[in-house]
């Protein structure tokens, strides 16, 4: 029998390709698991947090008893909404119903591709990832208004309703300050004043964050554009409708808005996504406004005066990680503390902030 060896070697190599193409399926896999058990682990965080906090300020005790400082409270309290019954609205779209909260939670977690939490921490790592990030958010709305069709109720129409437009409202200053961040950087790379007709707005969170970290903390945009990032951080409170903004589930008007109907592992999912979109917008503060993993004294860098270049790989990017989940944090404690702080604003209240005022800053 004679044996064609060409047809051998193409049978090696469609078997190599094949097992080096599973292979690094597999490889893929491992950063987005890592990446989902951190976020899932930040959000535990977020709940023991607020409840402390929210304790302290209302001088309470707060969670206690299940384990150390009451750290397993919110695993226990997902561990009670995953085993209750979930109902459905005998008279609602059952499909839109159950679709609503899905696209909730996944247009949040799409937007954690484009998070940097060091310099080759980063999933995908695009020319529009700032942009990529305000186009998914907008998804979220369009499931707060099919969980609120869908439930057959006036409160959780209404609930919907207002989601869609307080995401309208704040979702262009919010552009607006990301782009005059990405105007920033590529009239900075181009040294004009006038950028050209045909010119590509870079809006990288990489680069925005390298962009930042030339003269130390004082070359955050934060001291650039402080009237910017004000305007970014009451929209990023609207975006995650917390108090004072939190109108689509105003429980004094509304009982519970687009939740009104939710139990279970539904309801489970609406309290996720918040939280979800609450670290998002924290993070991307710390990217856009606070310099993102950098952290560093002008003229005297941290990680040079640590030496922290010269270790090891994985203990540097331990330190970028913490010094962006810290930032991140002080944001949080921000957002927390203001729930407990202002009162809710009126409906009409909240548009003419989000119109007008946003507007005429914008427009001088």
């Amino acid at each position: 029998m004679i044996i064609d060896t060409t047809e051998v070697q193409t049978i090696n190599s469609f078997s190599t390709s094949g097992f080096f193409k599973e292979v690094y399926g597999l490889i893929w896999i491992i950063p987005i698991l890592t990446l989902i058990l951190e976020i899932t682990i930040g959000v535990l965080v977020i709940v023991w947090l607020e409840r402390e906090i929210s304790a302290a300020i209302q001088q309470r005790i707060g969670p206690e008893y299940a384990g150390p400082l009451g750290i397993l409270q919110a695993i226990a309290d997902g561990t009670k909404l995953l085993l209750k019954e979930d109902l459905l609205p005998s008279r609602g779209d059952i499909r839109l119903f159950s679709v609503g909260p899905s696209i909730a939670v996944i247009s949040v977690l799409l937007s954690y591709l484009v998070i940097p939490f060091g310099y080759r921490l980063v999933l995908a790592d695009l020319g529009i990832g700032v942009f990529l990030w305000i186009a998914i958010s907008s998804i979220a709305p369009i499931g707060l208004l099919m969980s609120g069709y869908g439930s057959n109720n006036k409160y959780s129409f209404s609930g919907g309703l207002r989601a869609a437009a307080q995401s309208i409202s704040y979702e262009i200053p919010l552009t607006l300050c990301v782009l005059s961040i990405s105007l920033r950087l590529e009239i900075g790379r181009n040294d004009q004043v006038v950028l050209p007709y045909d010119s590509d707005l870079d809006s990288s969170t990489v680069d925005i964050v390298e962009a930042q970290s030339k003269y130390g903390f004082w070359g955050w945009n934060l001291w650039r554009q402080p009237i910017g990032f004000l305007v970014f951080l009451i929209s990023s409170l609207a975006e995650c409708e917390r108090l004072p903004f939190d109108l689509p589930e105003a429980e004094e008007e509304l009982v519970a808005g687009y939740q009104t109907e939710y139990s279970g592992i539904k309801y489970a999912l609406f309290y996720l996504a918040s939280y979800l979109n609450l670290l998002v917008s924290s993070l991307f503060v710390t990217v856009l406004y606070l310099g993102g993993w950098n952290f560093s004294i002008p003229y005297i860098p941290i990680p040079e005066l640590f030496r922290i270049n010269q270790m090891a790989g994985i203990f540097g990017m331990t330190i970028d990680i913490f010094i962006t989940l810290a930032k991140a944090y002080l944001f949080l404690f921000i957002s927390i503390t203001t729930r407990w702080t202002l009162p809710r604003m009126r409906i009409d209240q909240l548009l003419n902030l989000g119109w007008n005022i946003s507007f005429t800053y914008f427009s001088r």
